[in-house]
């Protein structure tokens, strides 16, 4: 039986390779294609860090002009993926926040408290089109200068490949794994475009936070479970506890 996964490409890959360790057959069914975006840095800040709030924005920042500027700087990376993923990209400052944006958040705060950066820093945040919440608002509030840089997007994808609807149809998968609250709306639509909304939705869906899971409960599922932390470890140790796996 296979565990479907909708993270985008590549880390769907390294989502694999772990599930196939835990015993799991993944089936790879991305939602979200990545598209780098052209950005440019005419504000002519001197930045004090970097805020990388997915492994996304490091890949946005490959082989940029802009990227020989910040990779010595301080890097607020929202957890170890995409920390692990600036380091391999050449970043030397990093650091990691183990949830989501408000927990970086509050990291940026301690840092600045703790003197790592200075108080009032100036960051440049790397950032999707598609943003869940206005984290630079939030750092502004406590005295912030934050700078975004719109650099990719994530295209959700029309419909499911003929593969996965076939597996759905059935019976051959067994739950469903969501990343993010656009690649679980993504993935909903794409099972009603491909008509297999009904049985998509009648599986185990097991999230990452709660804030998706609500996204999968308002479309019809019934059987929604919370990762126990905001991370890939804890949402695949949830899953192999729900379906009794070592």
């Amino acid at each position: 039986m296979a565990v479907l996964v909708t993270r985008p490409a590549p880390d769907n890959e390294k989502t694999a390779k772990v599930l196939a360790a835990r015993g799991f057959e993944p089936l790879l069914s991305p939602t979200l294609r990545f598209e780098a975006m052209p950005f440019y840095d005419d504000h002519g800040a001197a930045y004090d860090g970097v805020i990388l709030t997915s492994a996304n924005a490091v890949r946005a920042l490959r082989d940029h002009e802009f990227n020989s500027r910040l990779v010595n700087l301080p890097s607020f990376a929202v957890g170890e993926h995409t920390a692990e993923t600036a380091r391999q990209a050449g970043f030397t400052n990093i650091i990691a926040a183990k949830g989501d944006a408000g927990v970086l958040r509050d990291v940026i705060a301690k840092s600045a408290a703790s003197k790592v950066i200075r108080k009032g820093a100036t960051l440049c945040y790397i950032a999707g089109a598609d943003l869940a919440r206005d984290l630079a608002a939030e750092l502004g509030q406590l005295g912030f200068t934050v700078i975004t840089h719109t650099a990719y997007r994530m295209i959700p994808v029309e419909t499911l490949p003929g593969e996965t609807a076939e597996a759905f149809r059935t019976g051959v998968i067994q739950a469903v794994l969501h990343f993010s609250r656009r690649s679980a709306c993504a993935f909903v639509a794409a099972a009603r475009s491909g008509g297999v909304e009904v049985s998509a939705l009648a599986l185990p869906q097991y999230c990452i936070s709660d804030a998706v899971g609500m996204i999968l409960r308002d479309a019809g599922a019934t059987q929604v479970t919370i990762a126990s932390a905001p991370n890939e470890d804890a949402l695949i140790g949830t899953l192999a506890e729900g379906l009794k796996r070592p």
